[in-house]
């Protein structure tokens, strides 16, 4: 192996190593996960991070990355990680010095999957890769520069940071934290490749172009149509390949709401998708028209389009399990942009 993903889940990261040219091997305890990356052709070991023996690794391992679950700080959850956030960081500088003290840790903490956010670093001082790149929501990024700033003291670059998927050609304004860090190149963040509104051309050369919309993604891609319908009553056209749910008459006021209560998020289909959530507000997430009146709820290909896998990606589970693991999966627009500055160049492929 070269690439280590830890918490590999379904494949963001390796979608978008692959758009570089690159592959990992991924660790993940999920059978549903674990059997996604099967169909998909991801190299996978079944177990447990907390757990794996780092020893087997040294040497074999160039770059880790890795997103470890963020239930337990998500907003969208019930939040046990804030009350654990002092055990996280002494778990972080215990194993800086050497002494593993996660048992005893993880015993003390209200959510023990608290605890899992500090196994890339037990990795990364265990396995000394050359670059590493690590994912969570927005609420962890004081771990992860308490991590970088370890890091550092052993001899890499590091940069932390909140990103926008959508300034990368995602059609969701999904906003996660990340870290990069670097042994041969100095760690720096993208360059976004699209912007609110767009930017206009300057001296500097060609302006972003504007965020990607929903309907730019579900929406009828060129392609050979079939009309349906006869010269009386009118006929729409349809592709015979990809999406094309909400292209036509109604359908382009719907909007996607996500959430069941009032204030609930509601974007256009000509905007980015909100953050998509869908762990306890699954079956909330859903088309409403203009008036407010629901239409259907979100499709699994859609959630997949929305969160930047292919139309066709092979999901395993149950329907639950597939909306899980769209949902807390690196979006693969988003993992590309970020590890094309730390992985070694490699030749672009179609993703």
């Amino acid at each position: 192996m070269s690439t280590l993903d830890l918490f590999a889940g379904p494949g963001g990261w390796s979608q978008g190593l692959r758009a570089l040219g690159l592959t990992d091997t991924g660790i993940d305890t999920d059978p549903a996960v674990c059997a996604t990356r099967t169909a998909a052709g991801r190299t996978t070991i079944h177990a447990d991070v907390a757990d794996h023996p780092t020893a087997p690794l040294r040497g074999k391992v160039s770059g880790l990355i890795g997103s470890p679950p963020c239930q337990t700080f998500s907003a969208a959850g019930l939040r046990a990680g804030n009350t654990d956030l002092p055990l996280c960081h002494q778990a972080l500088d215990d194993l800086a010095h050497g002494h593993d003290t996660r048992g005893e840790l993880r015993a003390a903490c209200t959510d023990t999957r608290s605890l899992l956010v500090v196994e890339p670093l037990r990795y990364a001082l265990d396995l000394r890769p050359d670059w590493i790149a690590l994912e969570e929501v927005p609420a962890v990024l004081p771990l992860f520069e308490h991590t970088a700033r370890l890091l550092a003291g052993v001899g890499y670059s590091t940069w932390t940071g909140v990103l926008n998927a959508a300034d990368f050609g995602l059609a969701q304004t999904r906003r996660r934290a990340f870290l990069i860090a670097s042994r041969t190149r100095p760690a720096l963040p993208p360059e976004p490749t699209h912007a609110d509104g767009g930017t206009p051309t300057d001296l500097f050369g060609a302006g972003l172009p504007p965020w990607r919309t929903m309907l730019d993604v579900l929406g009828c891609p060129p392609a050979l149509v079939v009309t349906r319908g006869n010269h009386t009553t009118g006929g729409s056209t349809f592709p015979t390949t990809g999406p094309s749910w909400a292209v036509t008459g109604r359908a382009r006021s719907w909007m996607l709401k996500v959430g069941n209560r009032p204030t609930a998020t509601r974007r256009r289909l000509d905007q980015p998708a909100p953050t998509l959530l869908f762990g306890k507000a699954l079956n909330h997430v859903s088309w409403i028209d203009s008036d407010g009146t629901p239409v259907r709820r979100l499709g699994v290909e859609e959630a997949a389009v929305l969160q930047g896998f292919p139309a066709d990606y092979p999901w395993a589970g149950s329907r639950t399990k597939q909306f899980q693991q769209i949902g807390n999966a690196v979006p693969p627009p988003l993992a590309t942009a970020v590890l094309r500055t730390v992985a070694p160049a490699a030749l672009e492929v179609a993703a």
